[in-house]
């Protein structure tokens, strides 16, 4: 049995990606002051900056950053430095 005033209330509220202007409806326990009318009914109301329907890995937008290997990279960026040869 739970022990009662000791857990946060459990309650569905909406976050909205401003990124992506998406709205997602879920269970949460986030404390907020602000609420939004959603779906004819009143919810506390969190913004985020990133979530699944604008983060590059659930996209499938992800950018290239090379198309080398850490390795090669290192090599052309230090050879000079690696070189051997005494000028």
């Amino acid at each position: 049995m739970m022990k009662h005033g000791i857990h946060p209330e459990y309650r569905t509220v909406v976050f909205h990606d401003t990124s992506a202007d998406a709205y997602f409806k879920v269970g949460s326990t986030i404390k907020t002051e602000k609420t939004i009318e959603f779906e004819g009914e009143s919810f506390p109301y969190v913004t985020l900056d990133v979530s699944s329907e604008s983060h590059p890995f659930y996209t499938g937008k992800q950018k290239m950053i090379s198309q080398e290997g850490k390795t090669a990279q290192f090599h052309k960026r230090f050879a000079r430095f690696l070189s051997k040869e005494e000028k």
